[in-house]
């Protein structure tokens, strides 16, 4: 194994060391190669089922820090060790399934939502020769298996046999099932400007970040990612003020932890996929030539995205449900089609004017998205000041209602009939 090769790719001297390994002990080329993609499968889920070990973590002292408390700081190191104690904890408590319940529903629901993340995993790229596996469709099949994250948790409300439960998985199809809608318009974009929907093809066109050719689509992204994960503002599939704790509220010991480790997972690949789609994914100095630090910049990107999802998250009050559905039909909807409908004919022009610098189309691009929102501004600053004109006159008329019946009761009094 040559250590050159080792120390700037380890991902592809591994892989040819144990394939010549394999071959040396007799087995044919198509049976190595499958007990080849096994082990990568395996470490793939392995490494981002212990992830969320570090995930929890990091985001219990994050938070801490903002809201000037000291965090888990205990077990082991700094706190390192708490998951870890936590997870125990899960494990050896008492696994309880109530009385009515559908069994294999409910016990398979948990499941399904580890792996609808993990799944999402085996596309992404994690630098230029590090890829679980490429797929020409790889943006539609994100979306595609992320839906059996809301059916896994529509799973499981139902199963339950549980009001209060089967209300949060209601709450899935107001909610995640309508956020579906913006986040695939938005994933659209990406899609156009590098004319592929595979993953690694789309960090590859990113010779400009594609966040400053279309900064509206990136935003649009990332709030519909995180309302699809459930976290605050969007978390009312728990509401735990409302409907005491939401679809999970039957689950114990570690079911209940798989739920906790599929949402702290999946607010780490909405960073992930962020940074693929608009931030150039594992691109950056010397990448290219050495695919471990192409890891490194696409963790640092990732690892940005998700500080971000925690700000969010210790920063921002929890929303209404039909201020959540405003906000996504009224305002996200509209927006991402105007914004795929200007992305292209801007692109358009921009190709027919025969501008191909990669800095300068995505310059102009950026004008494009700049014009679009003084546009969207202008928009809603006239609908706000027709409402606060609707409201005034409102308060106007009820103001002149209630003098105009002080009037008339101040008028009846001296002449009004004494009671008997």
């Amino acid at each position: 194994m040559d250590v050159g090769t080792l120390i700037s790719n380890p991902v592809v001297a591994i892989r040819e060391w144990l394939a010549q390994l394999l071959s040396n002990l007799g087995l044919a080329p198509q049976a190595a190669d499958v007990i080849l993609m096994i082990l990568g499968i395996l470490v793939i889920a392995s490494v981002s089922l212990i992830l969320p070990l570090f995930l929890i973590w990091f985001e219990r002292r994050v938070v801490a820090r903002m809201q000037d408390r000291i965090g888990p700081n205990r077990v082991g190191p700094q706190g390192l060790l708490q998951t870890i104690a936590d997870a125990v904890k899960l494990l050896i408590k008492e696994d309880i399934t109530p009385i009515g319940a559908d069994k294999l529903v409910y016990n398979l629901a948990p499941i399904l939502s580890v792996i609808a993340v993990i799944s999402m995993w085996a596309v992404i790229p994690y630098a230029a020769t590090m890829v679980g596996t490429t797929l020409n469709v790889g943006a539609l099949y994100l979306v595609s298996v992320g839906s059996l994250g809301t059916l896994a948790i529509m799973m499981g409300g139902w199963s339950s046999n549980n009001k209060y439960a089967l209300l949060g998985a209601f709450r899935t199809v107001a909610q995640l099932v309508s956020y579906e809608a913006p986040l695939l318009l938005s994933l659209l974009v990406p899609v156009i400007l590098a004319r592929s929907m595979d993953l690694n093809t789309i960090v590859r066109a990113q010779n400009v970040w594609f966040i400053v050719a279309a900064p509206i689509a990136a935003l649009i992204f990332f709030v519909t990612s995180v309302a699809e994960v459930g976290r605050t503002p969007f978390d009312l599939l728990e509401a735990e003020s409302e409907i005491v704790a939401g679809f999970h509220i039957e689950y114990t010991g570690m079911k209940f932890g798989m739920f906790f480790v599929a949402e702290f997972l999946h607010a780490f690949t909405v960073g992930a996929l962020t940074a693929v789609l608009f931030l150039g994914g594992w691109r950056g100095p010397g990448a290219e030539q050495a695919p471990i630090l192409g890891v490194g910049y696409f963790m640092l990107k990732a690892f940005a995205g998700y500080f971000v999802v925690i700000l969010m998250r210790s920063a921002l009050p929890r929303i209404r449900i039909d201020h959540m559905l405003d906000l996504n039909w009224k305002f996200l909807v509209p927006l991402a089609l105007a914004v795929i409908v200007f992305t292209v004919l801007g692109d358009k022009v921009i190709g027919e004017a025969g501008i191909t610098s990669p800095w300068a189309r995505s310059g102009l691009l950026f004008l494009v998205n700049l014009v679009l929102a003084g546009l969207v501004y202008a928009v809603l600053s006239g609908a706000a000041r027709r409402q606060r004109a609707e409201e005034a006159a409102g308060q106007a008329h009820d103001g002149q209602g209630a003098l105009a019946e002080a009037a008339a009761h101040g008028e009846a009094g001296p002449h009004a009939a004494p009671a008997h």
